[in-house]
């Protein structure tokens, strides 16, 4: 399962090393598909698998054709700055008949956007550098908004030329204040030191700006072939079912290969591509970015510079694979990203590229030790699996492996941190939630026109049946959802976290093209990740929009962005279906007591009003769109954002008291270490003895031992 729906676009192994789609199978009724014309087959192989195999097709008729128009050509031209107000009414003749071409594999309406697209690109090189041959005037009181959905293509050249010289004046404002910055610094430390003029400062900016572009244009779109075009419009058309129905180009050879060795050199961050922007939604433990500490989800790379070169590559607006060819790249290389943090702030951040080794990514374990009682900590970042042989690998197994571990250790209390998994395999989760119960239903899932199916845990066996609880955020969703659901339907865990987790319902099945075309000899087709399935917890509620709310509230860094199911467009509906028959958890723990006292605890707790102001002011910096082109009001802008920001500082100085360990078994690992796995489990230690909702999760699980004995006492008595 996946977390969003252009996570790893076009890339259809990374798919599967990252183990994000659940197993889920697909069936089509035998249909010949056979015309020569490959982008026609294709069209036609697409529309048959989204009507038949969809879990809920919509109608490709003038509605559909309307909002694919709308968004095809937002996704060609997010800027507006290479289509005229003259080509949108010239495409708006198909505005409503592009259902109609589809359904005979007519792409004619993609063949005039792709024609007019080449040629206004190939203007808009003029225009870029007429506009950067002129110098910049910084002291014209001017402003850019960077909202362009609202905003009209151009009428003319005129206008089309002042649109381009406003980004270029914004984006070589950075180069400007880089460039000052690093001057002024300069003669801070030596006062003999001469710096350069402010219009010597302005050209070298401008020549920046200048190379970033020539490197876009020339590297970039002249290497992006009519068929990534056409694979752009493919899936444009597949996304208007749901937001994780999407199309797989065909694989890349060379990124199969490294991919499939277990292992990659970069930074160990997770890009997507949001309009025009290259953001990071994702943390490999122990890589670079994890290791720097100033990385996080949901910061924007807007340039890179690489360690033998002045300045740096403006990557806004560049397609990802070209992105990351620029930020990754041999071990022990250099490499400096500059970041614009979600307040607002923009920073740059060295980073030293390192192997990443895939199973920073698996389940982790700590001891803690808090009022003489050993608690344990998992962390999960997803619910993986080997798709080739499950006994080999999967999370299950490896979570059972660490509660036994701990167990060992004398653990009393045990938290499972699903905090940022984005999901997995559906049969792993199913096996995992089996370790906590003794058997029973654990998700309820539903293909359109077939009944539903219930899937159980059989084996009788529980792993760990002590005090549990459980972390989620807004960004825990699908295979965590339900593991999430099923705990708490049971009464088997406490769930602390966000106000609901992610929203995520659906279930996807990756579906290889080619095998649906008989003799095929128009060359890879690709594949395509289709929604086929819904799931419903065992109380009969789907976790689609909703997701799964917390027992205990606490707000968290993404309380207030849009990062949910519920705030994509073209979600599907929510809904439930009858409930599975299952028994809650026979226990002697106090579950309403225990959240009770937890949730007074965190509306005194000064840490999380901290987290929740900063939360708040995060959103306003978000919502702000406006900058000033005048470099003094711009630079008064970026200080006081700074200012702004030092207030919300004393959140990372949060220390709990707390230490914590590695299980005996790892400890004996490092002994014979050789890929720093102490260094990388201190870091992570660290982490854990500064997290305000770990120290909380160890509170409730005190509680609810101390319940446990009270209760069982009390019902002995009687």
């Amino acid at each position: 399962m996946k977390i969003m729906k252009n996570m790893l676009k076009r890339n259809y192994k990374a798919l599967v090393l990252l183990l994000l789609l659940a197993f889920a199978s697909c069936s089509f009724t035998t249909k010949t598909f056979s015309d020569p014309d490959k982008d026609k087959l294709l069209v036609q192989v697409i529309t048959f698998v989204l009507q038949q195999g969809h879990f809920d097709p919509i109608a490709m008729d003038d509605e559909f054709s309307k909002e694919l128009f709308s968004n095809f050509l937002e996704s060609l031209d997010p800027t507006k700055r290479y289509f005229y107000e003259s080509d949108y009414k010239d495409f708006e003749k198909f505005k409503t008949t592009i259902d109609d071409q589809l359904k005979v594999s007519d792409i004619t309406f993609f063949n005039i956007t792709h024609e007019r697209l080449m040629q206004r690109i190939s203007e808009a090189k003029g225009i870029y550098r007429e506009v950067l041959s002129e110098p910049f005037d910084y002291s014209k009181e001017e402003v850019f908004d960077t909202d362009y959905e609202n905003s009209a293509f151009a009428k003319n050249k005129k206008e089309l030329k002042e649109r381009w010289k406003q980004q270029l004046k914004f984006s070589a404002l950075s180069y400007y204040d880089d460039i000052y910055t690093e001057e002024k610094q300069k003669k801070e430390k030596d006062a003999s030191y001469v710096m350069k003029t402010e219009s010597q400062i302005e050209k070298e900016a401008r020549e920046a700006t200048l190379k970033s572009m020539d490197i876009f244009f020339n590297d970039n779109l002249e290497d992006f072939k009519r068929e990534d075009w056409f694979a752009t419009y493919i899936d444009a058309i597949v996304g208007e079912f749901d937001p994780h129905t999407y199309y797989l180009a065909p694989k890349n050879k060379e990124d199969f290969d490294e991919r499939m060795s277990g292992k990659l050199e970069g930074i160990g961050a997770q890009l997507q591509k949001r309009m025009d922007y290259i953001k990071i939604i994702g943390l490999i433990s122990g890589g670079p970015a994890w290791r720097s500490k100033e990385l996080e989800v949901e910061d924007v790379i807007l340039k890179v510079k690489q360690e033998n070169e002045e300045f740096p590559v403006d990557i806004v607006g560049m397609r990802i694979n070209d992105a990351i060819k620029y930020i990754k790249g041999p071990k022990d290389t250099k490499v400096t990203l500059t970041i614009k943090k979600v307040d607002g702030t923009i920073k740059d951040v060295t980073l030293v590229r390192d192997v990443i080794e895939i199973n920073e990514t698996y389940a982790k374990a700590s001891v803690v030790k808090k009022d003489g009682v050993k608690f344990g900590v998992i962390n999960l970042p997803s619910f993986y699996v080997d798709f080739e042989d499950y006994k080999k690998l999967n999370a299950a197994a490896d979570v059972k492996r660490q509660i036994e571990n701990l167990k060992a250790e004398g653990m009393e209390g045990l938290i499972l941190d699903l905090r940022d998994n984005g999901g997995g395999s559906l049969p792993t989760v199913v096996d995992m939630a089996g370790l906590f119960i003794k058997d029973g239903p654990i998700v309820q899932v539903r293909s359109t026109g077939e009944p539903k199916e219930v899937l159980r845990d059989r084996d009788k066996s529980i792993t760990w049946d002590g005090p549990l609880v459980i972390l989620v955020n807004e960004l825990s969703a699908s295979a965590s959802e339900i593991m999430a659901a099923a705990m708490q339907d049971y009464k088997r865990a406490i769930i602390i976290g966000s106000k609901q987790t992610y929203g995520k319902g659906t279930v996807q099945n990756v579906l290889n093209l080619n095998n649906l075309v008989r003799n095929n000899a128009s060359g890879d087709l690709g594949a395509l990740a289709l929604t086929t399935q819904k799931y419903y917890r065992i109380s009969g509620g789907s976790v689609q929009l909703e997701g799964v709310k917390s027992d205990v509230k606490v707000p968290d860094k993404f309380s207030f962005i849009e990062v949910g199911e519920k705030d994509k467009s073209n979600a599907l509906p929510w809904d439930e279906i009858d409930s599975a028959d299952y028994a809650t958890w026979d226990n002697y723990f106090d579950y309403e007591e225990t959240i009770k006292k937890s949730n007074e605890r965190m509306t005194k707790n000064k840490q999380l009003k901290l987290i929740e102001d900063n939360a708040k002011w995060v959103k306003s910096q978000i919502d702000e769109t406006v900058y000033p082109l005048n470099y003094s009001k711009y630079k008064e802008k970026l200080t006081l954002n700074d200012e702004e920001s030092k207030r919300f500082d004393e959140m990372t100085k949060y220390q709990t008291n707390l230490t914590f360990e590695s299980p005996a078994y790892e400890k004996e690992l490092f002994n014979d270490d050789i890929t720093s796995l102490k260094e990388k489990r201190d870091r992570w230690h660290l982490t854990l003895s500064q997290d305000v909702y770990i120290e909380e999760a160890l509170n409730v699980l005190q509680d609810l031992k101390i319940s446990y004995n009270i209760k069982k006492i009390a019902t002995v008595k009687e």
